[in-house]
């Protein structure tokens, strides 16, 4: 029987005490008398019933204060302990019991039961310890193949055979995060993540057939189990995929190896077929426009040759046909040239370096050699250029070589700065004036550093790069430069790391439990612990959908088999095109410069829904986010169909004799520690890790599935809250 109800009984209980006994005694009195004798008690009871009903009163009021406060004292303080101690067992192994309020008998059980959890603890953290000495192996094996994926040049991926995502690293994650990238930019929606299908990247039929060749090869017992392939996808880029099959363990060997996945890497390859594309281009230019040209001065030279007695006239005239067509012929292949230079140049082994680690690395190799002290001046960060950077380095170092050898430089600085798509590296130096002369005469010859030679010049090694170098004075500062200009890298902001939870070391990007991965979709009778989710949380203008406040704020993550992905998330600032309350951004941080320029909801709300699919959406007072969501939806025409759980409504069905339900609250509580309260993104990882704490206690109150959660939610109170 619930609380309330037993309250209920024993105020009927009390009542009854009070007036049952008089009520009793009254009638069977009644009963016994003559009709004198009942006139009589009439006429002696009648004037002082009043004073007998507000005494009465009286004592039944006392007795319900009594009653409410022993029930509230041992009743529900023992209900609460009860939740405290289910606290102390699952969710937060640091809870403890208050014990300075209560009455003394309920304290001292408060008492022995953190004293009973403080044994708990210790005897716990010893067998912990020794758990964690048994794993240290395997950990350690996970930490070296975490290490060796993230540092791999190739994107790879690693799916189960449903096309599930167990395994990525980070190429694989900054690469797909520039594929995910619309017309209009919004940060974070990212295609890539576990338990996700690589089918919204890469073609399924593709996969499938390419599955099915290394299928067939491992029937007949080949070793070269690999599939190649080129696919599109969706926004036209070019991939390169090579399939290899992941084995089931144990079946390595003899007729019967069964593949159980397949590890994929992948490359764009759109660059390099737009290269191949302009210079097929170049090519026929240089063979069609040519053609007609040099059939004609072959058939002016064979002619001269068969008719060497030609008359001088007539011979003025082939050989006027010659040299009209050899400079019609010159004048092609200059055109063509300069058309496709970029593309005809010599295929130069060019990575992506950041600019800073070009810099450092000169500068190592300068001091090292010539003893000369260099400082950075300006260095402007996050600049990636294609470059040779040991050509680059050494270019550079021979640079400072001449200026050290002719003009007995002190100090050697460097600048980075960009403007556009280029890249300005420069040498500054102070002191005796160079000319021009002198350095086009540098520019020309071998570049060379003591006795190390390299069979190119500086010239040539800027235009293997697509760049330029110049000299310039800076007349009223009295010192010079040497300046690199080199093509940024197209995608530089890809190159960024994308933003890490700080105090977290390496990300987690793999999960092999998901191998077992079985895709049902959302399923309201699935097992809460096997569902995948979406938990987000919305910063606003304010308080009222209905009157025209605006979503300025989305943040998200994922949970995946049971963890909290926090390197897949989704953190969106949104242009409300109208006017911040100032009252809020006190609360939230964020300021109309923030907003302003960034994508409109309209944009925002189609990269949420792709993050969010096939998951179960989780928020804490969700009521209110989805309000804004489905006002959006007449002028965005997207819905969010999902399931949703809100961790309010599951704290109420956990905890129905705790005062607050605040997510504050609720994290305190349960342990959670929530950095930075009323940010979205921080909101929804804090929400993320108090649902995950709430699953198993639902597991202790029979809540199971998501059906039955959903359908435990709706019998509380806090679900008739409407916005």
């Amino acid at each position: 029987m619930q609380a309330r109800y037993r309250f209920a009984l024993a105020v009927l209980v009390l009542g009854a005490l009070v007036t049952g006994p008089f009520l009793l005694t009254s009638t069977l009195v009644w009963m016994k008398m003559d009709g004198s004798q009942r006139a009589l008690l009439k006429a002696l009871i009648v004037p002082h019933l009043p004073l007998g009903a507000l005494l009465t009163a009286m004592g039944f009021g006392l007795g319900l204060v009594v009653v409410r406060t022993l029930f509230r004292q041992y009743v529900q303080g023992l209900l609460q302990m009860a939740e405290h101690l289910r606290l102390m067992l699952g969710a937060n192994r640091n809870f403890r019991i208050t014990t300075e309020t209560g009455p003394p008998e309920v304290r001292q059980v408060a008492r022995a039961i953190n004293d009973l959890a403080q044994q708990r603890d210790a005897l716990m953290a010893d067998v912990e310890a020794q758990i964690a000495r048994a794993k240290a192996s395997v950990e350690e094996e996970k930490n070296r193949l975490a290490a060796l994926m993230s540092e791999l040049a190739q994107a790879v991926v690693v799916c189960n055979l449903d096309g599930r995502i167990l395994l990525y690293n980070n190429r694989a994650r900054l690469e797909f995060h520039a594929l995910a990238q619309g017309p209009t930019f919004v940060a974070s929606g990212a295609l890539i993540g576990l338990g996700r299908s690589i089918f919204s990247i890469i073609d399924k039929s593709r996969i499938a057939h390419a599955e099915e060749a290394i299928r067939q090869r491992l029937a007949r017992g080949l070793t070269a189990n690999v599939a190649n392939f080129i696919t599109t996808t969706a926004s036209g880029q070019f991939l390169r995929v090579q399939m290899v099959p992941v084995l089931a363990p144990g079946d390595q060997t003899g007729e019967a190896r069964i593949m159980s996945g397949y590890v994929l890497t992948v490359e764009n390859i759109t660059r390099s077929m737009e290269q191949e594309r302009v210079r097929n281009h170049a090519l026929v230019d240089l063979t069609e426009g040519n053609r007609g040209a040099l059939g004609n001065v072959r058939a002016a030279v064979e002619t001269l040759h068969d008719y060497p007695d030609m008359e001088p006239g007539e011979r003025e005239r082939f050989v006027r046909v010659i040299a009209e067509e050899v400079g019609r012929m010159s004048r092609q292949l200059e055109s063509t040239v300069q058309r496709f230079a970029d593309a005809i140049r010599i295929r130069w082994p060019l990575e992506e370096v950041s600019t800073e680690d070009l810099v450092k690395a000169a500068q190592r190799r300068i001091e090292a050699r010539f003893n000369l002290p260099s400082k950075i001046e300006v260095m402007e960060d996050n600049l990636w250029v294609r470059a040779d950077s040991f050509s680059l380095t050494f270019a550079m170092t021979f640079l400072a070589g001449r200026l050290v050898e002719h003009y007995q430089i002190r100090e050697l600085r460097f600048r980075v700065l960009s403007e556009g798509r280029l890249a300005y590296l420069d040498l500054l130096w102070s002191g005796q004036v160079m000319s021009s002369e002198t350095f086009y005469t540098w520019e020309q010859e071998n570049l060379q550093v003591g006795e190390e030679v390299a069979p190119m010049s500086l010239r040539e090694v800027l235009d293997r790069h697509g760049g330029e170098v110049w000299y310039q004075r800076e007349r009223a500062a009295h010192r010079a430069y040497f300046r690199f200009v080199l093509p940024v890298v197209q995608a530089a902001q890809e190159r960024a790391p994308l933003p890490l939870d700080a105090g977290q070391g390496r990300p987690e990007y793999y999960d092999f439990d998901l191998f077992k991965f079985q895709d049902t979709g959302v399923d309201l009778d699935r097992n809460l612990m096997e569902m995948s989710y979406t938990v987000f949380d919305t910063e606003t203008t304010g308080l009222e959908p209905a009157n025209g406040d605006e979503i300025i704020q989305i943040g998200a993550v994922r949970i995946v088999n049971g963890r909290l992905l926090r390197q897949e998330s989704f953190d969106q600032l949104v242009d409300p095109q109208r006017p911040l309350r100032p009252e809020g951004i006190p609360i939230h941080g964020i300021t109309e410069e923030m907003v302003r320029g960034q994508p409109v909801i309209g944009a925002v709300l189609p990269a949420f829904q792709a993050f969010c699919a096939d998951t179960v959406l989780v928020a804490h007072n969700a009521a209110f986010d989805l309000r804004f969501l489905q006002i959006k939806e007449a002028s965005t025409g997207i819905h969010f169909h999902q399931p949703v759980l809100d961790t309010l409504l599951l704290s109420a069905v956990i905890h129905p004799n705790q005062e607050s339900h605040r997510l504050d609250v609720i994290a305190e509580r349960l342990g959670v520690q929530i950095v930075g309260r009323h940010n979205a993104l921080g909101d929804a990882i804090a929400t993320g890790e108090i649902f995950l704490k709430m699953l198993p206690l639902l597991a202790e109150k029979g809540i199971h599935t998501l059906r039955q959660a959903l359908d435990a939610s709706q019998k509380t109170y806090f679900a008739r809250v409407k916005y």
